[in-house]
């Protein structure tokens, strides 16, 4: 299926596909990558819904069951997909009876709405298609409260009403926090917080803002980090030691600011060739973990709460180096693959950071928890159920979302109401992954 709007008159319009630039760092999905939080759940959104980046709490945890235990060789059984959505690494959120996805249609991205059945519902432009180095749209769209918000490559944020698609406002943040982009542009996932919506310019003016959901108006910033930018992270959000907390990731650093002020809390060096740190940070039980490529991989923090202060104090380090692909914290346990040290899957012991068991049948990617198995996609385009043993990762179904050779399947899954949503570029795959 093609869309036309009214800066494409040509409803024909075909991709020029790109070769993938091996050893280069790729861009975090939304794209994007990221490692998630285990953290309360402090967002406006329903937690009947996946209404936003990663799930209700961020975490890439779905909390419904049963699910289908072993698929058959073919996979599950594919109820629809939808063809059209264009250049992109963007998930699929799901709010109400809606799903909103992006893609680069010629020269704009696209905001599309479907219903549950994958039936085209409206689309919307939002500015300009990113068309330098993997071109493609990158972050995912947020829903709150009849609205729906989305970060283009570019610094374009827009609000649209979500029963019609219609523009309710927009602004750039690059422009309004006098920030510059990046190599492979903007990707990150917005984060709601109550009426506030989060946004990490990098910029002159703030290293991360709030502005009111409702009108785009500054609430807070966060001072700027000396010669630093933004990069590929999305933010997560956190309640420790009667506090709340939001962190994540600059071109140099790991930081945390204070959820109701602004106020930056704690840095740690996060120091990389490329100025590229994708992964969203992790947190639990107090410790938050972060991560970067080329580098220095994986490292997990104590947060220590006294009045004003919060210290983070470094206690182990693994070789994780998560770009695009995700990790997830359950049960004390992390999993996540790396990507240029160790591109296999890893279960990571969260309290010493020793590894306790590798996957190295499955490549770097994403990955969502549900009914106590990991839903996996492989950069290559394999996707597999696998189910955390006692003496290991065992693969309890898998198979290929195209027959074609590919390295850049780096959207992250959804599952949601006994379905499993994967998307690679141009086309959407809905599966039902619920028994008989």
């Amino acid at each position: 299926m093609t869309y036309r709007t009214k800066h494409q008159p040509d409803p024909h319009v075909q991709f020029k596909e790109i070769r993938i630039l091996m050893g280069v760092v790729v861009l975090i999905l939304g794209l994007c990558s990221a490692v998630v939080s285990q953290a309360q759940d402090t967002t406006a959104t329903s937690q009947s819904d996946w209404a936003q980046w990663r799930g209700p709490n961020r975490d890439g945890i779905a909390r419904e069951d049963p699910l289908l235990t072993s698929w058959p060789a073919q996979g599950p059984a594919l109820l629809w997909k939808r063809e059209g959505l264009g250049k992109g690494w963007s998930s699929p959120i799901i709010a109400g009876d809606a799903i909103y996805i992006t893609g680069d249609i010629g020269d704009h991205v696209i905001v599309f709405a479907f219903d549950r059945n994958g039936t085209p519902l409206w689309h919307t432009e939002n500015g300009k298609a990113w068309e330098k180095p993997y071109p493609g749209s990158r972050a995912c769209c947020a829903f709150s409260e009849g609205r729906v918000y989305h970060l283009n490559a570019h610094g374009r944020l827009v609000c649209l009403d979500a029963a019609s698609g219609k523009e309710v406002w927009h602004l750039n943040i690059l422009e309004l926090f006098q920030g510059t982009n990046i190599t492979w542009a903007l990707s990150e996932c917005l984060l709601i917080d109550g009426d506030r919506l989060i946004v990490t310019p990098g910029g002159k003016k703030a290293l991360m803002a709030a502005l009111d959901k409702h009108t785009g108006r500054t609430l807070w910033t966060t001072e700027p980090l000396e010669e630093d930018k933004t990069s590929y992270a999305s933010p997560i959000l956190f309640e420790w030691q009667g506090r709340r907390f939001i962190a994540s990731c600059s071109s140099a650093h790991g930081f945390g600011v204070d959820a109701d002020t602004g106020r930056l809390q704690w840095t740690v060096p996060l120091n990389n060739p490329h100025g590229v740190n994708a992964a969203t940070p992790v947190f639990g039980s107090g410790c938050i973990f972060y991560c970067t490529p080329y580098a220095e991989n994986g490292r997990c923090y104590r947060l220590t709460v006294t009045d004003d202060t919060v210290t983070a104090e470094h206690l182990w380090t693994c070789p994780i180096d998560a770009v695009t692909g995700g990790g997830l914290l359950v049960k004390n346990t992390l999993y996540a693959a790396g990507y240029r040290q160790c591109k296999w899957w890893m279960a990571i012991d969260w309290k010493t950071g020793q590894t306790q068991h590798e996957l190295k049948d499955l490549t770097t990617g994403a990955a969502v928890y549900a009914d106590n198995r990991l839903y996996i996609v492989d950069e290559k385009g394999t996707v597999a159920l696998v189910k955390p043993e006692p003496d290991g990762l065992e693969i309890t179904g898998q198979f290929r979302l195209t027959e074609e050779k590919i390295t850049d399947a780096w959207a992250h899954p959804v599952v949601h109401s006994g379905r499993l949503y994967v998307r690679y570029h141009d086309t959407l795959w809905c599966y039902k992954i619920e028994p008989q």
